[in-house]
């Protein structure tokens, strides 16, 4: 097959219209510096004639593909309201739940059919990332007033339970115990590792409803936040699961576990069980009475089953799909 040339394949980047997924054929994965919450991409060097200013382009973009996906989530975005499309504007601000980029339709990218998003979602952030050390979402909530935004959507924490640490190592690894024969899901967890590790989210979350509701005028701003679903460690026997961002396919949460010598893949999902379901918790105490608080954690658990997992974390585009189904139902009746 004949390469693309760099300017054919950069004027479909510079394309919203073009759909990601005819993007998609064209990028080359690269595991090795890819993080759980952070597939990296670039143009396929077998499939794109990779000029002096491709590189130059690729080498001066800290993250290729977010800086490729938030551009176009943009311009689709000011293409749209230049056009006097009429959708609810809401301001979206996450991790790779809400932005994987091009590969996979992610949950904004399933929404952004009923809805206007101004995305800052970027694979790879953190909540500390994107509530502390480079907060994005006030200015930008602010800037949308002018669009009269209807809400704001955040995805935080996965990489704090589920991804890995600022070592670069599994999180997991530090919130389990070694295992014991006879001892269930609950037992393997080190509760005093794991509450730390909420007690940190919960004041940063904290932070981040009390910054938005300080201005007057969002006070009353719906904001939708979820705690993801229960992740399937990889490596069991007749697992197909083979994401081209991620080698080996068990690292960061099946691998992790076996080295602990939890090696049953039902203790193993009964293990994600608990660990998901105290980060709801967590989240649940930061919601309170959504009625009054106006802040709604959408419940997308129970949702991604065998086939939906893209790899341990993300779900295949279809998987997606459904969460954020569940995400337009809570939005549409609340904003």
């Amino acid at each position: 097959m004949e390469k693309l040339s760099y300017r054919d394949f950069k004027a479909m980047i510079m394309n919203p219209d073009v759909p990601d997924s005819e993007i998609a054929p064209y990028l080359k994965a690269l595991p090795e510096a890819s993080g759980p919450f952070d597939p990296r991409v670039v143009p396929d060097p077998d499939k794109v004639e990779l000029t002096a200013e491709a590189q130059f382009d690729i080498q001066n973009a800290v993250k290729w593909g977010n800086t490729v996906s938030r551009w176009r989530r943009h311009q689709a975005f000011n293409n749209a309201i230049a056009n006097g499309v009429r959708k609810p504007v809401l301001v979206s601000e996450g991790d790779s739940w809400f932005q994987f980029p091009l590969l996979i339709e992610d949950v904004v990218d399933h929404l952004d059919i009923d809805y206007l998003i101004w995305s800052l979602d970027a694979a790879g952030d953190t909540a500390d990332d994107m509530i502390n050390q480079n907060p994005e979402y006030m200015d930008n909530l602010q800037a949308q007033k002018r669009n009269h935004v209807k809400g704001y959507m955040f995805s935080g924490a996965g990489n704090d339970i589920l991804g890995e640490d600022s070592n670069g190592n599994p999180v997991i690894w530090k919130l389990l115990k070694q295992h014991v024969a006879g001892k269930n899901a609950a037992w393997h967890v080190d509760m005093s590792a794991l509450n730390s590790v909420l007690a940190h989210l919960e004041t940063d979350y904290r932070k981040m409803v009390r910054t938005i509701r300080s201005d007057s005028d969002f006070r009353h701003l719906p904001i939708f936040i979820h705690g993801y679903d229960y992740a399937i460690p990889a490596g069991f026997p007749g697992d197909m699961r083979d994401p081209a961002w991620e080698t080996p396919h068990d690292k960061w949460l099946g691998g992790p576990m076996r080295q602990k010598g939890i090696a049953d893949p039902a203790l193993q999902r009964d293990i994600m069980r608990v660990l998901v379901d105290h980060l709801y918790d967590m989240l649940e105490s930061v919601a309170g009475h959504s009625a009054t608080t106006r802040i709604y954690l959408v419940n997308v658990r129970n949702t991604l089953h065998n086939g939906d997992w893209a790899d341990e974390i993300h779900g295949t585009s279809p998987g997606f799909g459904k969460v954020a189904a569940k995400f337009k139902n809570v939005i549409r009746q609340n904003i």
